[in-house]
């Protein structure tokens, strides 16, 4: 599988959203990540359903949109019309995860399951061959910016012997620290959909930022 790249909207100017988009529509990016935050599963807000909205009427590339939220099974019908193509939601957050995972693909969307930094990979064994895509937190969620966990490259091997064994579609996503001095380990350790928010957002050229990280 050909790795992706998810430019990260957190980090995008919001004043001047719609251009950004359309900066990653021109590009190389496979999908637009949209980090939704309610303030009590991490300690932030973000993007609302509105956004998501508007995101979408502007998006040629799918919407990738990761649910940091309590109670996510409430809002996966809003979601799949808001525009996503993929709907993640935390295993954290989620007392019945299954049921969680068939609403969202019951509604035409991919799956996806993220986990946080302390969580372990074992913690999917029961769920990783219903699912499409594992984030894997390589911080602690709510932030952009934040310093890459090292430990991410064990968890990524992990899954990749889970996923050879159960799931060998399976896309398995880094969210946070991903940068153009690591992004080439990610992918070596079994990494094929790379989040990156400021490493694009920050640089002279996103374009050909975005173009580095897909080599």
């Amino acid at each position: 599988m050909t790795h992706k790249i998810a430019p990260s909207i957190l980090s995008a100017d919001f004043a001047n959203l719609g251009r950004d988009i359309k900066m990653i529509n021109t590009s190389q990016a496979d999908f637009i990540h949209v980090d939704v935050m309610d303030g009590v599963f991490v300690p932030n807000i973000s993007l609302g359903l509105p956004i998501v909205k508007a995101i979408k009427k502007y998006a040629e590339k799918p919407l990738d949109v990761h649910l940091m939220i309590v109670n996510p099974e409430k809002y996966i019908t809003e979601f799949k019309n808001a525009g996503a193509s993929i709907l993640t939601v935390h295993a954290e957050a989620c007392v019945h995860l299954h049921r969680t995972i068939y609403e969202i693909k019951e509604n035409g969307m991919k799956a996806g399951v993220a986990i946080n930094p302390h969580t372990p990979v074992a913690a999917l064994k029961e769920i990783i061959k219903d699912i499409d895509l594992v984030c894997v937190m390589s911080v602690n969620p709510g932030f952009g910016g934040q310093k890459f966990i090292e430990n991410t490259y064990c968890k990524i091997e992990e899954l990749k012997i889970m996923s050879s064994l159960h799931n060998i579609e399976l896309m398995i996503e880094i969210d946070g620290g991903v940068t153009i001095e690591n992004y080439k380990k990610l992918i070596n350790a079994g990494a094929n959909v790379l989040v990156a928010g400021n490493t694009v957002f920050s640089s002279e050229n996103p374009i050909e930022t975005i173009k580095i990280l897909k080599q």
